[in-house]
């Protein structure tokens, strides 16, 4: 922590109770200690802060007893209200404390970030802070979808408070996210997809762009499962998980736009690979443009088309027996055996 960092946090800790009921609002004091459910804010009794000095620790530092995690009111600050970038907690930080904004620092002080916005490491950084979306709005959500079978999906993530700023002009808002992981074919994190999410709907959020992605997304994916010598790859996040309600076990790709579909990178392992294809002249453009690519390099292509726009709209429209039957018909025989499930 830098010497920026500590003289923030011991300030923040001069007002350690100010802070708590502010960023932790749904807890209260008890004793010497704030008790609330978890540092994002959420009701419950498992994390607690220290109010005051003690020998047992300073002001501002804080426990859950649930998770282990513990950290300072700078912590609180980024975790609380969803921020990825130090520069935005540290002016959060700021603005509470009411301190007039720093001295401008050194052109290659300010090249030396460690995660520049929108930067891999930050979508590193968003990914780590996420958590599993088993009970979560995420799950809600995919479920309203008709999205119920999760297995393979640990790519996928929830944060219950994430920032949203429509442009740079506008207030910061929070809401709940489902966030996807990025990764290359080594499994490395180069992005995050966020889609804000509407906790009393299950469904977007009411705003003007409720999917926005960061970090490095050519040839890079959305991964559910491992792929090998066969695996399937689509668009969207919610239209290749409806399709793996029927194929569970075949390993699947989201690259989330069809110029990244048609960028996708192939493992040297690949043989055979099932395009997803949405029913558009986008999707048409990179069915074409992957079919090509995959022959070049000696894989065989096979498109599996939706009924109507999309494979979840067919889900939520025609139903999973539906579906199953469709993709039946568009999966090689071998593939059906090896990767379907039974109807």
């Amino acid at each position: 922590m830098t010497q920026n960092s500590h003289d923030l946090a011991r300030r923040l800790a001069d007002r350690v109770e100010a802070v708590c009921r502010h960023y932790l609002s749904s807890g209260r004091r008890e004793g010497h200690y704030w008790l609330v459910g978890d540092v994002h804010n959420m009701p419950g009794r498992s994390m607690y802060v220290r109010l005051k000095d003690s020998s047992k620790g300073l002001a501002g530092k804080w426990t859950d007893a649930a998770t282990g995690e513990h950290g300072d009111l700078l912590d609180v600050i980024r975790e609380s209200c969803g921020l990825v970038d130090f520069k935005d907690v540290t002016e959060e930080a700021r603005a509470f404390l009411n301190m007039p904004p720093p001295e401008p620092k050194h052109r290659q002080q300010q090249q030396q970030s460690p995660a520049p916005h929108g930067s891999p490491e930050a979508a590193r950084r968003l990914v780590r802070m996420s958590q599993p979306i088993y009970g979560t709005l995420v799950q809600a959500y995919l479920w309203e979808r008709g999205i119920a079978d999760l297995r393979g999906t640990g790519s996928l993530h929830y944060h219950p408070r994430y920032y949203y700023r429509p442009d740079e002009h506008s207030l910061t808002e929070t809401w709940p996210a489902m966030i996807a992981a990025v990764t290359d074919l080594d499994g490395k994190i180069t992005g995050a997809h966020r889609t804000w999410l509407d906790p009393r709907r299950r469904d977007k959020a009411p705003i003007d762009t409720p999917r926005r992605a960061i970090g490095d997304l050519l040839g890079n994916a959305v991964r559910f499962g491992t792929a090998s010598d066969v695996m399937a790859a689509g668009e969207g996040i919610e239209t290749v998980l409806s399709l793996r309600q029927v194929i569970p076990d075949m390993p699947m790709l989201a690259a989330l736009s069809a110029a990244h579909l048609a960028a996708c990178q192939f493992p040297d392992t690949l043989r055979r690979l099932y395009i997803v294809r949405d029913n558009d002249p986008a999707g048409d453009g990179a069915r074409d443009t992957l079919i090509e690519r995959a022959n070049a390099a000696g894989i065989e292509a096979i498109v599996i088309s939706p009924g109507l726009s999309d494979f979840n709209e067919d889900l939520r429209t025609l139903g999973l027996d539906a579906l199953r039957t469709e993709a039946r018909l568009q999966v090689a025989p071998q593939d059906v055996a090896r990767f379907m499930a039974l109807a």
